[in-house]
């Protein structure tokens, strides 16, 4: 696995969202619900933002506000890098890493068609290496 479209493909296109006026609660629950770490953020199927639990931890719990009033808006983060199905996985691990991002939403167009998070990338790279290793352990035998 060499692209963001092939991992995307492999763990499937369902990215869960939310809507920028739900409260932070709604966000935690629907993130503990669905077991992941963010969602995405989008009014009338326009990404406008990402919500994880860092943004939860960092900008709600910590500066104290009350979860169950704060909006998704107040603590999102605007604007998230994002990549298209082109791009690399190895080139998504140096954005991840350059920009301290834990979630990289995939788009094609206006279109949110995945979401990878660096667990996934680290995963697609230890397949990749798991591969090769077999490869070379097969040809060293031969």
């Amino acid at each position: 696995m060499h692209f963001v479209s092939e991992l995307v493909a492999d763990k499937g296109r369902r990215v869960f969202t939310i809507h920028p006026s739900a409260t932070v609660l709604d966000a935690v629950r629907e993130m503990d619900q669905r077991q992941v770490g963010s969602l995405a953020v989008v009014v009338d199927g326009r990404l406008i933002g990402i919500i994880t639990e860092r943004d939860y931890a960092r900008r709600g719990i910590l500066r104290g506000r009350r979860s169950d009033e704060t909006l998704v808006e107040e603590i999102m983060s605007s604007n998230p890098k994002w990549v298209p199905p082109s791009e690399t996985i190895d080139n998504c691990m140096q954005i991840m890493t350059r920009d301290r991002v834990r979630h990289l939403p995939v788009m094609q167009g206006e279109a949110l068609v995945g979401l990878v998070s660096i667990g996934d990338l680290v995963k697609a790279i230890i397949e990749r290496q798991r591969a090769t290793i077999n490869h070379l352990k097969e040809y060293i035998a031969s």
